[in-house]
């Protein structure tokens, strides 16, 4: 625990055996108190791996599901342990797992209902690898999003977030996407309900073995993106009303 408050780590993998020991040795289990895996489908030994850390609750997707559709596993198990803190990391090792303290810290302060890991502050993303069609993307579509959501944020997009639990359990998160603008749909789904969003400065790394969509994806999740936005707009406009903000 961190200041009284539990803290449990979700981690959506797929085909993150290469990977997946190195992050959870970084993982501070000194306050982490619980630790859950699940895996879409790999066609690796992900599990495998996860057995050998002793992670204790892990889950597998029989079939491969999406992005998405992982994080709705992840969250629906660690809500049934009670947690204060719920924070999501990418068992690629792309994020360090070293920031988990002063990501909880900043809810814990209680300044904080949301806290974001962003590459874009300070010059990590760069510096990491990130491709510059990435980063260019990246910006506009922040931009875009920091227009029509009516936010300040310097990215939407990263992977590494925490919650409080009372996040979770009050937006709709299940009538998301399966895939990957899920998790732009979770933020905008937090700005509609008036809570308060953090921002932390993140290193990151683009290596072989960190997962990263190709550029068709990546055009896929950028319409996706722009038209998330636009419902959020036309929503908090009361011009349009949309499922997700139910």
């Amino acid at each position: 625990m961190l200041n009284n408050n539990k803290i449990v780590i979700v981690m959506p993998a797929y085909n993150a055996a290469k990977t997946l020991e190195k992050t959870y040795g970084e993982i501070p289990l000194d306050i982490v108190d619980e630790v859950i895996l699940v895996d879409d489908a790999s066609t690796d030994n992900t599990i495998e791996v996860a057995k050998k850390l002793g992670i204790k609750h892990i889950l597998v997707h029989e079939k491969n599901q999406g992005y998405g559709a992982n994080q709705k596993s992840c969250y629906n198990k660690a809500l049934t342990l009670n947690p204060d803190i719920i924070i999501m990391l990418h068992p690629d090792y792309q994020y360090t797992p070293k920031l988990i303290p002063s990501i909880a810290h900043l809810i814990t302060s209680g300044y904080y209902d949301v806290v974001l890991a962003s590459r874009i502050l300070g010059k990590g993303a760069i510096k990491g690898g990130m491709p510059i069609y990435k980063y260019i993307a990246n910006r506009f579509l922040t931009l875009v999003q920091n227009i029509l959501i009516n936010e300040k944020l310097s990215e939407y997009h990263t992977g590494y977030r925490a919650y409080k639990t009372d996040v979770l359990k009050s937006i709709n998160y299940q009538s998301n996407s399966n895939d990957f603008v899920f998790d732009n749909e979770v933020i905008s789904q937090i700005v509609m309900k008036n809570y308060k969003i953090g921002e932390i400065s993140c290193p990151t790394k683009y290596f072989p073995e960190a997962s990263s969509i190709n550029f068709k994806r990546s055009v896929k999740y950028g319409f996706g993106v722009l038209n998330t936005s636009f419902k959020h707009f036309l929503h908090k406009s009361r011009i349009i009303k949309s499922k997700l903000y139910k």
